[in-house]
């Protein structure tokens, strides 16, 4: 199978903003695909965060089951600040106000001694496709608001102002390589990945097998698939859709593209294909 790695030149370029500008940012907001949140950790930015505090948020959890929930768990069992959320929602704005309110108390507290009115800033990251931008719509109410210059951004970034907070706008970035092939499949899998670079036969098939080890019921209730080969699932979910071309022949890219679509959107119910080894190989515990 081949490889997966994607760095354009334009992540390499946020990635050094984002280092360059911590300095002027009083907390990190890691934003997360909580159905596979430690594919989702860029650890490079974590090794730039050095001692600011960090919330880890488990973003798109509508869409993920127990089993994120129990990475959250054992994410703040490891004395991590960690929330599980969904940005769709106007019901949990108030939930991640709180826990940013929490990650910089002292902070807050020390610029209220002193009288002063300066926001308190976060950088938001995250890689692409897990929602970052949803998050800062819901916290600054959809205005994306321009707050002005300020000491070492870079020129096209901009400051979103929400409420008493300052939120550094930034573009999703991937880690400059994937060491770990499996996460880099399941950043495929979820579209963080730019579909163009990938060889789609060999995600959807690794997509097949994987899903029928931790989630064989999903594929049932969607497809009719009981079993067999990678190639004879997708060949079960070219025949549930009707994809098949004259004289029998399937149609495997309308059933590869279909498959990875219907994962991306929940209709192959809740699930997180990541687990606690996962989170220790990247650092997330």
């Amino acid at each position: 199978m081949k490889n997966i790695q994607w760095f354009p030149g334009h992540m390499a370029k946020a990635v050094r903003m984002m280092e360059e500008n911590l300095s002027v940012c009083d907390a990190v907001v890691f934003v997360l695909d909580a159905r596979a949140p430690a594919s989702s950790f860029n650890p490079k930015l974590r090794d730039s965060v050095k001692n600011k505090p960090v919330l880890y948020l488990f973003n798109k959890s509508d869409l993920a089951d127990a089993r994120a929930d129990a990475l959250v768990a054992l994410l703040k069992e490891n004395g991590k600040n960690a929330l599980k959320f969904s940005a769709n929602g106007q019901g949990n704005l108030r939930r991640l106000q709180e826990a940013m309110n929490a990650l910089v108390r002292e902070k807050t507290e020390r610029l209220r001694e002193k009288g002063s009115a300066k926001p308190v800033r976060f950088l938001i990251a995250g890689v692409p496709n897990t929602g970052k931008s949803t998050v800062i719509n819901l916290l600054s109410g959809g205005k994306k608001a321009q707050t002005g210059d300020k000491a070492g951004v870079t020129r096209g970034k901009q400051w979103v102002k929400c409420g008493a907070f300052e939120l550094l706008d930034t573009p999703g970035t991937m880690p400059p390589y994937f060491e770990n092939q499996n996460l880099a499949r399941r950043l495929a899998y979820l579209g963080s990945v730019n579909d163009d670079i990938l060889e789609f036969d060999e995600i959807a098939l690794a997509l097949l097998e994987e899903l029928y080890e931790k989630y064989p019921a999903g594929l049932s209730e969607r497809y009719g698939i009981t079993g067999g080969t990678p190639l004879e699932m997708l060949e079960q979910v070219c025949r549930r859709r009707g994809f098949v071309l004259r004289g029998n022949e399937f149609d495997y890219e309308r059933g590869e593209r279909a498959l990875v679509d219907d994962l991306r959107k929940g209709k192959l119910g809740k699930l997180c294909l990541d687990g606690k080894d996962d989170c220790a190989a990247v650092g997330l515990i």
